[in-house]
């Protein structure tokens, strides 16, 4: 087997996320990356197999990353006695939430390429997966502490799952406007009062 040249990969790596920043994944050209990386296409599909297989090393370890940090969010949160949690809800998931928008901001083009150029692979809905989590575990919690909407129906998994849909979208509006960390942080915070707002309708329902 031939020697793999030290470097190579690295420089495939830092062209691919480029040129799938730039043209998105399904118009992404393998050649072109081969030729800003100064090596061979022969050498990409050694190295990752397919365009796919490029892709999916770029981003497969930072989607890893943040489901491991989202679920033992959920973890650690549900861990609690159910007054605890009544209790410190809103002020643990917006220091968590913070926590998560850091990371986000450490893999910033990783989340771009997530979020617009993944058209095409497997990671095209991975806001899916977060979204599944974090309904479930919502749900549990609603259930634990004895939330009016769900003891009467009102409130479903599927209604959850629309309502937390929109609130990862507005998320992640700060990646694809390119926001600055400050700003970033400022916005979500308004987003995560109005959401919590909004819970407050379903445990206060003839709150006026």
């Amino acid at each position: 087997m031939a020697k793999q040249i030290e470097g190579v990969y690295e420089r495939i790596l830092e062209c691919a996320k480029q040129e799938f920043l730039d043209k998105g994944y399904t118009n992404a050209s393998l050649r072109t990356i081969a030729s800003k990386a100064e090596t061979s296409t022969n050498s990409i599909y050694v190295r990752f197999k397919d365009k796919e297989g490029l892709f999916e090393a770029i981003v497969k370890p930072v989607v890893k990353g943040l489901l491991g940090m989202f679920c033992n969010v959920q973890e650690t949160f549900h861990s609690y006695d159910a007054e605890v949690q009544k209790e410190q809800v809103n002020d643990y998931s917006f220091q968590q939430m913070d926590i998560l928008l850091d990371y986000m901001y450490v893999h910033f083009d990783e989340f771009r390429l997530l979020l617009d150029a993944s058209y095409g692979t497997k990671f095209q809905n991975f806001v899916d997966e977060l979204t599944r989590i974090e309904v479930e575990y919502t749900y549990k919690y609603m259930e634990t502490v004895g939330c009016p909407g769900v003891e009467t129906g009102d409130v479903t998994e599927e209604f959850l799952h629309i309502v937390t849909t929109a609130y990862f979208e507005g998320i992640f509006e700060v990646i694809r406007h390119k926001m600055d960390r400050e700003t970033a942080g400022r916005y979500i915070g308004m987003l995560e009062r109005y959401h919590a707002a909004g819970f407050d309708t379903f445990f206060y329902p003839d709150k006026k």
